[in-house]
């Protein structure tokens, strides 16, 4: 869902690109359904792996950082 909403500011709608609000529901229309015609599922690369190893160093800096008083 958040990758969607993140395409829509870049390739679908810009500041002042309309001059009603008419105009950007029909864009949005218009994207909504290519989108829905074309969507192919994403090709994750970050693993569950990935994911705990961050979150392993991050907690590691979250506490050397407690540890030296600087949270």
């Amino acid at each position: 869902m958040e990758i969607y909403f993140s395409v829509v500011p870049r390739k679908v709608v810009s500041l002042n690109d309309f001059t009603d609000l008419v105009q950007v529901r029909d864009r949005l229309r218009a994207f909504e359904d290519r989108r829905n015609e074309t969507a192919q599922p994403f090709q994750w690369k970050f693993t569950a792996s990935d994911l705990d190893d961050l979150l392993t160093r991050h907690l590691q800096d979250h506490a050397l950082g407690m540890r030296s008083g600087v949270a």
